[in-house]
């Protein structure tokens, strides 16, 4: 078995960190503040209005998370950026995994700051219109977020045409749209498990479809609620364009550093074997991550 270089080791130390961070005071004061935001928007779900936008997000989320064909990168494209670095070896995702992290890192760059740009645009367009831009503004956060993590994926070496790296590209936006802790821990069971499965590098056993169906449905579901919520102060007219715009940005941001952290860690992982990953939470049972917001009627 190779070693970790040292660029490596400082890396999985920062992955590690990142994984169970220490809540300082302003991680402590945002839970006060969001807990009066938390229960104005479960009164605000009751209203028609707002139930009618949540169906529509929902519906756009499903479609979205299910056509592939609107979120999937081109992964010559990426083969081509590590060539042009002088990589002249890489023509499939599994030849990335003969690179040191350091030199992916690299070709990466600043991956990030793309989209953190793009989402920012696209929420201050659909926040200056208000709660009826939420039903197109909430898929298309997501499509933009979901080829975030496709192409982190794919810079990292796995490719999301497969079925357990299209389940694990749900969970990192579920990770990154968690309300509370409980949700957050529901999140990283499900990353922690699918980590595991494929860096033992065992055969993926395929989901039967409807299952599978079943689960993006739930999952689509709980981003859709979880996001209105998250969005409603952009129906106030005076400001709905700043909140909109920083929102989308804040999410991408949280989006892109989970990406980021867990794909570098897989791709330790698939090098260096499964022990590498920080299983800070116990792995889930199943690949359903029981969202609390899957059963919540709308």
């Amino acid at each position: 078995m190779p070693k970790l270089s040292k660029y490596e080791q400082h890396a999985l130390k920062e992955i590690h960190s990142w994984k169970a961070p220490d809540i300082g005071w302003f991680g402590q004061a945002l839970k006060v503040i969001n807990q009066p935001l938390d229960k104005a928007g479960d009164l605000l779900f009751k209203t028609p209005v707002v139930g009618s936008t949540i169906q529509s997000a929902i519906e756009g989320l499903t479609s979205v998370c299910h056509d592939a064909a609107q979120w999937s990168v081109r992964p010559e494209a990426i083969f081509e950026e590590f060539r042009g670095d002088g990589h002249s070896t890489i023509k499939t995702h599994m030849d990335i995994h003969d690179l040191d992290l350091a030199q992916i890192d690299k070709v990466v760059g600043f991956l990030g700051a793309k989209y953190k740009g793009i989402a920012l645009v696209e929420g201050a367009g659909a926040g200056a219109v208000g709660i009826a831009g939420l039903a197109v503004d909430i898929p298309t956060l997501i499509t933009l977020n979901l080829r975030a993590i496709g192409e982190y994926a794919a810079y990292y070496g796995f490719d999301t045409s497969r079925q357990e790296e299209r389940l694990f590209a749900f969970n990192v936006l579920g990770l990154a749209s968690s309300p509370s802790d409980s949700s957050k821990a529901l999140a990283m069971a499900q990353l922690i498990k699918i980590s595991q499965d494929v860096a033992k590098k065992a055969t993926w056993q395929e989901l039967e479809k409807s299952v599978f169906v079943k689960i993006i449905q739930e999952i689509a579901k709980s981003l859709g609620i979880r996001l209105t919520k998250a969005k409603l102060a952009q129906t106030i007219p005076a400001v709905g364009a700043i909140v909109g715009g920083g929102f989308n940005a804040y999410f991408t941001m949280k989006v892109c550093d989970a990406a980021f952290y867990l794909y570098r860690e897989r791709f330790l992982a698939h090098k260096y074997g499964p022990e590498v990953i920080e299983v800070t939470v116990k792995p889930a049972a199943d690949y359903d991550p029981h969202y609390e917001e899957a059963s919540q009627t709308v």
